[in-house]
C-alpha cells in the first residue's frame, strides 16, 4: 500500500516520477486567471492565523463545511477565527474523494511543512503550526508568491476599476512576479439584471463619455480597453450564462438599449440582440490589441435566493447549466474570424459533456498567430477534479494538439492555491507518463519532458506574450 500523499503521489509509474520529479517540478508558474487582490500584493498583506488566508474568500471550503451541515456563523459568519477552522477541520475527513482534501494536505505541506493529516482532532496542532509559520518571513503575500516561483499573474478587473494597485505594482521594483489586470466586462453586457443602468452610468462616467446610445456606449467600452492596454493587459474575462449569436441592425440593439434605459423588462430575444453586439465589438478590440479572450459559460449563478439575499454573488451557491449554445458560440466565433479579428480565444464550459464540442470548436478555427491561437480551457471550478482534469486533456489529446496546451490556472481567491498547479502537474505527468508506458507514445524523455515543460509553462509564456 502506497503512504498518504509521500513524493509520488499520484504518479504511478517510472515514467510518471521522472516527468514530474525532473520536468514538470522545476517550471515556474503562469497563473492567468485569478481572484486575488492587488491591493494586498502591493501591501504584502501578513495573515494572523490560518483561518484568514485558507478561509477567507474560498467557497470551495465553503461548500465543504455546508455539506457537513456547519452553521453559517462559522463560515461566512462571526464566529470566532479559531471556531472557524475546527468546523473545517471536522468536515474535511468526510471529503474523500473531493480534490479540497488533495488540496490542502498539498498546501500544508508546501507552505506549512506540515505532513500529518488535518481532522477535529488534529486541528489545535495544526492551527499552531500554521500560525506560527505565518509570522516568519517569507509568508507574507509576496513570500507566498515568491516561494511559489509565480512569473506571471492575471487578476480580474472591472472596466471601470482605475488600477490604481496595478499602477503601484508596476511601479515597484521589489515586486519580481508581472502582476497585470484582466478585462472582466460582464457587468455592461448584462442588460437583463438589476443595476445595468446604473452601471452603464458609471461607466460612462469613467470613461468621460457621456453614454446616450450603443454607439456611445461602444466608445467608452473601447477607451477602458486602450487604458486596461497600457496598463499591461493580455486577456479579458467573460462569466456569462451561455454564449449567444443574434445579430441586428443597429437601429435594433438601440431599440433594446432605449427600453432597457427606460426600465422596461427585457426578453430573452432582446439580451440577446444586444449581448452578440457588444461582444462583437469587444472581439474586435481584443484583436487589435492582441489580447486572449476568455469565454467561461454555462454556470447557473445564486442558485439558493435566500442565501444570495444574504450574502451575495460568488459565495458558494452557484451550480452547473446544461444550456447547448455550442452553435450561437461556433457562429459568433465565425464571424469575427471572417473579418480577420477573431482574437486568441480560450473556451470554457461548466458543463464537462462539452469537453469533445469545445474540442472541435477551437479545430476549425487555429491561426498562425501562435500555435494553439484557439485554446480548451483548463478544466474549471467544478471540473478542476482529478477526474475532470484528466478528462479535459484526454479529450483535447483526441482531438487537438495537447502539446499547445497553455495549462493550469489557479482561479482562486486564495495566496496558497498555487499547490493546485503541483496536483495538476502530477495529473499531468501520470497521463502522459502511462501513455509512454503503455507504447502509445515514444520512449524519448527529453522529447515528452519539453512537452510536460511546455504545458508547464512555456505555451503560456508564448501565449500571453511574458518577457
Amino acid at each position: 500500500m502506497k503512504q498518504f500523499m509521500d513524493e509520488n503521489f499520484l504518479l504511478s509509474t517510472p515514467t510518471a516520477k521522472t516527468l514530474y520529479h525532473d520536468y514538470a517540478n522545476q517550471m515556474p508558474i503562469v497563473d492567468y486567471h485569478c481572484h486575488i487582490s492587488p491591493k494586498e500584493m502591493f501591501e504584502d498583506r501578513r495573515f494572523d492565523n490560518i483561518t484568514q488566508v485558507w478561509l477567507g474568500g474560498d467557497h470551495y471550503k465553503w461548500r465543504v463545511m455546508r455539506s457537513n451541515g456547519v452553521e453559517e456563523k462559522y463560515i461566512t459568519g462571526d464566529a470566532p477565527d479559531r471556531e472557524k477552522f475546527q468546523k473545517f477541520a471536522e468536515a474535511l475527513p468526510r471529503a474523500i474523494g473531493n480534490p479540497m482534501y488533495h488540496w490542502c494536505h498539498l498546501e500544508l505541506r508546501q507552505f506549512f511543512g506540515y505532513n500529518g493529516v488535518l481532522n477535529g482532532d488534529t486541528a489545535e496542532e495544526v492551527w499552531n503550526v500554521c500560525n506560527k509559520k505565518l509570522a516568519e518571513d517569507g509568508m507574507s503575500v509576496r513570500g507566498l508568491i515568491e516561494q511559489s516561483n509565480v512569473k506571471f499573474i492575471g487578476t480580474t478587473d472591472d472596466p471601470i476599476d482605475n488600477l490604481e494597485w496595478h499602477q503601484k505594482l508596476k511601479d515597484d521594483p521589489t515586486m519580481k512576479t508581472i502582476v497585470a489586470p484582466s478585462f472582466r466586462p460582464d457587468k455592461s453586457l448584462n442588460i437583463h439584471k438589476a443595476g445595468w443602468k446604473e452601471y452603464i452610468a458609471k461607466l460612462g462616467e469613467v470613461a468621460g463619455i457621456e453614454i446616450t446610445n450603443v454607439e456611445t456606449l461602444e466608445q467608452a467600452i473601447t477607451s477602458r480597453v486602450d487604458f486596461f492596454d497600457k496598463m499591461g493587459d493580455r486577456a479579458s474575462d467573460h462569466g456569462i450564462d451561455y454564449i449567444p449569436y443574434r445579430p441586428a441592425k443597429m437601429a435594433t440593439v438601440n431599440m433594446v438599449f432605449d427600453k432597457a434605459m427606460a426600465g422596461e423588462t427585457i426578453t430573452c430575444e432582446e439580451r440577446e440582440i444586444f449581448q452578440t453586439e457588444i461582444l462583437m465589438h469587444l472581439g474586435r478590440e481584443y484583436a487589435k490589441h492582441g489580447w486572449a479572450m476568455q469565454l467561461h459559460y454555462n454556470c447557473q449563478r445564486d442558485v439558493n435566493t435566500s442565501m444570495y439575499k444574504k450574502l451575495g454573488p460568488d459565495t458558494g451557491f452557484d451550480a452547473i447549466n446544461t444550456i447547448n449554445s455550442s452553435e450561437s458560440l461556433s457562429n459568433y466565433l465565425s464571424a469575427l474570424n471572417a473579418e480577420g479579428l477573431l482574437p486568441k480565444t480560450i473556451l470554457y464550459s461548466l458543463n464537462p459533456t462539452e469537453n469533445e464540442v469545445l474540442g472541435t470548436i477551437i479545430g476549425t478555427l487555429q491561426g498562425p498567430e501562435v500555435p494553439g491561437k484557439m485554446q480548451h480551457g483548463s478544466a474549471w471550478w467544478f471540473n478542476d477534479t482529478k477526474t475532470g482534469m484528466i478528462a479535459q486533456m484526454t479529450s483535447l489529446a483526441n482531438l487537438g494538439l495537447l502539446g499547445n496546451f497553455i495549462g493550469m490556472l489557479t482561479d482562486s481567491r486564495s495566496f496558497l492555491s498555487y499547490a493546485r498547479h503541483t496536483y495538476f502537474r502530477r495529473i499531468l505527468c501520470d497521463l502522459i507518463g502511462s501513455w509512454v508506458e503503455n507504447g502509445e507514445y515514444p520512449n524519448d524523455i527529453e522529447a515528452v519532458g519539453k512537452i510536460v515543460q511546455d504545458i508547464c509553462y512555456n505555451n503560456a509564456e508564448r501565449y500571453f506574450g511574458i518577457k
